[in-house]
């Protein structure tokens, strides 16, 4: 058990780190020389789930980020396969369906999240029992 003020501990640290790159659990803890009960102790610790929640979110921008910055040389060769010579006609017309449905989704995307900050903007907050509303002007 972690005690509160205590340094979390290396160990876990690295069962953590495990968790984001092990096929399953008790690879996992093997490859930090526990046993798959430890680890199971220890995500059941308020520390240990956020730590693995933490890592996980990290990991999640991290791949995120790498997407979006694969995605310009990505849609740069989709483009050169359907305008360039050369490419048949079905793999021109596959991109092209492609662009326009990842452009059909960016823009929905989009529309719902415009809309969900106009219907968040009157949303009321619970105050000792009675609801208060605000619009974003007060």
């Amino acid at each position: 058990m972690i005690g509160h003020g205590t340094k979390f501990p290396r160990k876990m640290e690295q069962a953590v780190a495990a968790l984001l790159t092990a096929r399953n659990q008790e690879e996992a803890a093997q490859s930090v020389g526990i046993s798959l009960k430890t680890l199971q102790r220890w995500q059941k610790e308020p520390e240990f789930e956020r730590a693995l929640r933490d890592a996980r979110k990290s990991a999640f921008r991290q791949s995120m980020a790498q997407l979006q910055q694969a995605s310009v040389p990505a849609v740069t060769t989709l483009l050169r396969l359907m305008v360039e010579g050369g490419s048949p006609a079905t793999v021109k017309a596959r991109c092209a369906y492609y662009i326009l449905d990842q452009t059909r989704k960016g823009i929905e995307t989009e529309g719902h999240r415009k809309t969900s900050r106009r219907a968040g903007a009157g949303c009321g907050r619970l105050r000792a029992g009675t609801v208060e509303w605000r619009t974003r002007e007060s």
